[in-house]
Formats: structure tokens, C-alpha cells, sequence
């Protein structure tokens, strides 16, 4: 294991770094920044300030910095004010030596003038590219693809294609996976590095190529290609039109950007904000994204209490009943937010298929009603030891199992439900089933009293 003194003196060096572009030393720096991996630039770039940043674009080129932001990792309205920054000629020089994918992954972020005069400027080969991928709908496979990749005609040698290889592997996001292709540019099949050392030079490709290729259409879904890619164990996998001509590829790099996208949007949802905050993020701006969801919990939970006020007589004649309001309203919305974590999971990871729904729903059934019923005792033992109340302690107990079997069920029938309707199952957010599950929670155990006043 690499000793941590040893990792430690390999990291980049900030306050050397900031000390030589004070001196102006351009060659120390240059030599010192250029030696580290461009996670560890990339880290220096986004703590920089705006002066050490300008002198940072004096010091690298376009093609230097353009390693930089594919590495960077700032939030996305960010980069309109990094671009403005620079120089026109500068940012559309970066953006040219970017590979496509990650190019068009920017210009997504910034405003339409910006993108114009970017494409403008840039030469037409690199700008007709990236116009190409712009055009498909965000998180699609064609919005995430990248058309730097190698193919080679199916009735070519090895030796022609360990040529096409070499000329195009500087270019290349990936050359371990090779595409083959027909005359019509449709996907044929595919070879690896390995089949092309191994094999005679004077072999067709066509003989040795594995014809049997997983491909994905150009508009489908980011997180089905991820599942795609995540079940395979791919590197790269091809995107194809619906003739399946082959349009780009989509490494396992970009897939884990997606992945990371993915989880923080629905955890997000999860926890009822509208975009996860970040450290940096002021307290205003924070404040702006959670108040919408805040406020209609608020007139949730006003619904609540006006359910209590209706219950008020009941309240009254029997004081020790609002006692156990928050035991019972808690143990129904843990319960629904845990049946809530399983079901919204299954749904992202492809876990739940359409057979399957239904024995999610009966297993879930399951689950509340004996996580229920035990819990409904363990309540009555302590009630009566508690307050000597058995009668208390039975409705209690009964308010609580049926609480938590009707949230259980609750919290998985509805993120299935919001996802048969084409709507992301993550807004069914944890605050959310523990207001419903509080509403529903009130109205058993307030009903169950009143119906039973007669005997208490």
C-alpha cells in the first residue's frame, strides 16, 4: 500500500503554485502545474480566484486548459461566468480541443449567444460535431455520446485496421473497443485491442469480429444506458438510429458522471428539495430552492391539524389520547418512508419489472402487516404498564398497526403508481409520505377512539 507521506508529497502544491504566477515564473510553472494529473489542476483551477485564474489563461493553453474543465467539477450554472472570463477566441479554442461529449456537456450550461458565438469562432470540422449532438434532447444516449471513436470497414485486413487505429487513436476517447462497420456505416460488430494484436495481419475483420453486438438507440434514456452498462461490465457500448447506423459511443467515464447525476437528483427529491445544495451556495439561494416544497408542507400539514380540530370532542373527554398522536403519526411515517426507500430504489436500479410490481405491493403487504402487529403489542404492554390503561393500550396498539401496515403499503403503492403515469417516482419524497402517512395515521386512531368513546 502506497505510504501516505509519499501520496501526500505527490499532490499539487497550491501555495507554490500560487507564489511562482506571483513571480511571473512561467516556465517553473509550467513545469511544476503540468506534472500533476488534471483532477489535481482541476482542483487548483476551481479554488483559484478571478485574478489567479486570468493569469492561469495567459500561462496554459487551450489545449491544456481544455484538459482542466474535462476534469473540473463546478456547479452547472458556473460555467457561463468561467467562459465569460475569457478571451471569445480562447473559450472556443478550449471547447474545440474538448472531446465532443464533454463540449457539448458545457454549452448545454451557457446562454444561446454565447453557444452561437462560440460555434462561430471555432473551425467547422469541431463546430459541425458538436452541432450534431446538440440537437438531441438532454439526458438521452445522444446527448451523452461522443463521436470520437474508431471504426473500421468489415471487409478490411488486420494490418488495414491496426493503421486506421493508429491514425485515429490520438483522437480517440477509447481504443480497447474497435466497431465495425458495413458500407452503409451500419454497426456489424465489434473487436477488442487484444483480438487485433493476437490475430495474423492478413485476417478479415470480418472473421474474427463478434457479430453479436449490444447497442443502444440514440434516444434512449441516459439511466437505461447506464443499467446497460453497469449489467455488461462494458466500457463502451454503441449508439445507433433506428436504422442502426452507428452515431457515437458512450463510455464508462461519462456513465459515471451520469450515475453521480442521477443519485443526487433523486436524493434530492428524496429529502423534498429542489436541487441539492451545495456547500458553497449561499444561504439565499439555498433558502429560494427549498421554501416551494416547504410551504406546501406547510398547507399539508395545516390539513393535519385541521383533521384534529374535527376530532376536538373526542380530544376532550379523553385528555390521555394526544398523548400518543406523535408516537402513532411517527411510527406510520418511518414505516412509509422505509417501504418508500425500497420501492423508489427498485424502480431506478430496473430492479422492479412490470411482473413484478405486484409481488413488491403483496410482499410489502406483508411486511406491514407483521411489523405491525408485533408492534401494535409491544404498544399495549407498555401502555398498560405506563398508565394501567388496557383499553387505552388496545386502541392504541390498534391504531398503530393498522397505521403502519396502511403506510407500508402506502409508501410502495405510490412511487409504483407516480411511475405508471411517466412521472420520476423519487417526487413521492420522504416528507411527503410522512405528512400522508400522518393524515392517514390521525384519522385511524382518532376514528378508531371515537367509534369506541362509549366504552372508555
Amino acid at each position: 500500500m502506497m505510504d501516505e507521506t509519499k501520496i501526500r508529497d505527490e499532490e499539487l502544491n497550491e501555495e507554490l503554485m500560487h507564489e511562482l504566477l506571483q513571480k511571473g515564473d512561467v516556465e517553473a510553472f509550467r513545469e511544476e502545474f503540468l506534472s500533476h494529473h488534471p483532477y489535481d489542476q482541476a482542483s487548483f483551477y476551481e479554488k483559484a480566484d478571478e485574478e489567479t485564474r486570468h493569469l492561469l489563461y495567459q500561462y496554459l493553453s487551450p489545449k491544456e486548459m481544455a484538459d482542466i474543465f474535462e476534469a473540473i467539477e463546478v456547479d452547472d450554472d458556473e460555467y457561463e461566468d468561467l467562459f465569460k472570463e475569457m478571451d471569445a477566441r480562447y473559450a472556443a479554442d478550449i471547447l474545440s480541443y474538448m472531446y465532443t461529449d464533454d463540449a457539448v456537456d458545457v454549452l448545454n450550461e451557457l446562454n444561446k449567444d454565447q453557444v452561437a458565438s462560440y460555434l462561430t469562432i471555432m473551425d467547422k470540422e469541431s463546430a459541425q460535431q458538436i452541432k450534431d449532438l446538440l440537437h438531441y434532447e438532454e439526458y438521452t444516449a445522444g446527448s451523452i455520446m461522443t463521436t470520437e471513436f474508431v471504426a473500421i470497414p468489415k471487409n478490411s485486413t488486420v494490418r488495414s485496421a491496426m493503421n486506421i487505429l493508429r491514425n485515429a487513436a490520438p483522437n480517440a476517447e477509447t481504443i480497447y473497443y474497435v466497431f465495425v462497420i458495413d458500407e452503409d456505416r451500419k454497426l456489424s460488430g465489434i473487436v477488442t485491442l487484444r483480438d487485433l494484436i493476437v490475430a495474423d495481419e492478413d485476417t478479415l475483420i470480418e472473421s474474427i469480429m463478434n457479430d453479436r453486438v449490444v447497442s443502444v438507440q440514440v434516444s434512449e434514456d441516459q439511466e437505461e444506458v447506464a443499467r446497460m452498462i453497469k449489467d455488461y461490465d462494458f466500457l463502451a457500448l454503441p449508439v445507433v438510429d433506428f436504422q442502426d447506423h452507428l452515431l457515437g459511443i458512450i463510455t464508462v467515464d461519462d456513465i459515471i458522471d451520469v450515475l453521480d447525476e442521477e443519485a443526487s437528483d433523486d436524493y434530492s427529491k428524496l429529502a423534498a428539495v429542489s436541487d441539492m445544495d451545495t456547500f458553497d451556495r449561499g444561504p439565499l439561494t439555498a433558502a429560494k430552492k427549498r421554501l416551494p416544497w416547504l410551504i406546501l408542507l406547510t398547507f399539508l400539514g395545516m390539513l393535519t391539524a385541521n383533521l384534529m380540530g374535527m376530532f376536538e370532542a373526542t380530544l376532550d373527554q379523553v385528555a390521555l389520547l394526544a398523548v400518543f398522536i406523535p408516537l402513532i403519526a411517527g411510527m406510520a411515517g418511518n414505516s412509509g418512508t422505509q417501504a418508500l426507500a425500497v420501492a423508489v430504489r427498485g424502480i431506478a436500479t430496473g430492479d422492479i419489472e412490470e411482473e413484478s410490481k405486484m409481488k413488491l405491493l403483496f410482499r410489502e403487504a406483508g411486511t406491514g402487516l407483521i411489523t405491525g402487529v408485533i408492534c401494535g403489542i409491544v404498544v399495549v404492554g407498555l401502555v398498560y404498564f405506563w398508565k394501567s390503561e388496557l383499553l387505552i393500550g388496545m386502541l392504541v396498539g390498534t391504531a398503530v398497526a393498522s397505521s403502519i401496515f396502511v403506510a407500508t403499503l402506502a409508501g410502495s403503492f405510490i412511487p409504483l403508481l407516480i411511475h405508471r403515469m411517466k412521472i420520476d417516482p423519487a417526487v413521492a419524497s420522504g416528507p411527503f409520505i410522512t405528512t400522508l402517512n400522518d393524515i392517514i395515521s390521525i384519522l385511524i386512531y382518532l376514528g378508531l377512539a371515537t367509534t369506541f368513546l362509549t366504552n372508555l
